[in-house]
């Protein structure tokens, strides 16, 4: 194998970022593009499937398989195939895959087989997480903090009030939190709850409605929070609650602790270890469903924090020089077989 000279050239498979672009994305794409030795680009298909790199790195693969139409759906569909037989064919594009989520996605059979020749593909892993299992080789490079995204002004805290935000689904048990909310409010009338995030369907909207109509306290905001709504509504609560029913990576904890706001979530491994390296008093845990009972006491803690959580392991230039690292290693497996 000939040895690499000049910048590992590298494309992502994120398109350049928008306004809506979750911010992850943004500084990773930032933070690569300040990185010596890496030469990044973002995704176009021309680029993908004609130009000349040497590692692609995906990021929630099942992205490239939906259109806005059922037309550009079976088109997505199809060019995605060859970018993946491209990759599988090559002895000289190595294959880089972020793991977002532990599972695979729920689509139909098709798409799911494809997802699965893109996870053979794959030369090498990055994890966000310690407790992230994957099938071949790996590097955790954590997930970087965001006080260098939310510089915005902050709000002062209001006494009693709670937050959650983030893109409104079914799995994040936005409906548990509220009748948790319910019961602590009967107990602390002064509790008041802000709900921000848009849902994934016009049902879901409406069903939050109705369940919030005769609740006291509470603020609805069910749409795309730009950044200034989102540190106002989160800066202003004195705890974040996000009850999701599966937790593991969450880009919404780590914005609450970015802008200095304790959390609670369900009690498990990878939350765990997140409160043993941020600080216990930061990363409040609930075990089984949440209720009012442990809402409030994790409200009763979290008013009482102060400081700012240790985020010193999730710099962004660390995780520039990281993945730098991953990618020489994967082209070197990939053009050594």
């Amino acid at each position: 194998m000939r040895a690499q000279h000049g910048p590992v050239r590298v494309i992502a498979s994120f398109p350049q970022p928008r306004a809506t672009t979750n911010p992850y994305i943004v500084m990773l794409a930032q933070a690569l593009e300040r990185t010596d030795g890496v030469d990044f680009a973002t995704f176009s298909w021309p680029r993908a499937l004609l130009g000349r790199y040497d590692v692609f790195h995906w990021h929630w693969p099942e992205n490239r398989l939906h259109g806005s139409t059922w037309w550009k759906s079976v088109a997505s569909f199809g060019l995605t195939a060859l970018l993946a037989l491209r990759h599988r064919l090559s002895r000289r594009i190595a294959v880089v895959r972020t793991v977002h989520n532990v599972e695979l996605p729920e689509v139909n059979a098709p798409r799911r087989l494809l997802l699965r020749l893109i996870q053979a593909t794959t030369d090498h892993y990055i994890a966000l997480n310690e407790l992230t299992e994957t099938a071949d080789r790996r590097t955790v490079i954590l997930h970087g903090h965001y006080r260098d995204w939310y510089r915005h002004e902050r709000a002062a805290k209001k006494p009693g009030r709670l937050a959650t935000f983030g893109a409104v689904r079914r799995y994040k048990s936005v409906d548990a939190v509220l009748s948790a909310y319910a019961e602590a409010a009967r107990e602390e009338p002064t509790l008041s709850i802000g709900i921000g995030g848009q849902p994934s369907s016009p049902e879901l909207a409406e069903d939050l409605r109705e369940r919030t109509a005769d609740l006291p306290g509470v603020q609805l905001q069910l749409e795309f929070l730009t950044d200034d709504e989102l540190v106002e509504l989160a800066t202003s609560s004195e705890l974040v609650v996000l009850a999701y029913r599966f937790m593991h990576n969450s880009g919404s904890v780590l914005a609450a602790l970015s802008l200095d706001r304790p959390v609670l979530v369900p009690r498990n491994a990878v939350n765990e270890a997140l409160a043993r390296e941020v600080g216990p008093s930061w990363v409040l845990m609930y075990d089984g469903e949440l209720d009012g009972a442990a809402l409030l006491a994790a409200w009763r803690s979290a008013a009482a924090v102060t400081g700012e959580p240790d985020l010193s392991r999730r710099e962004w230039a660390d995780a520039g020089t990281a993945h730098a690292e991953v990618y020489r290693s994967a082209l070197k497996n990939r053009r050594s077989r």
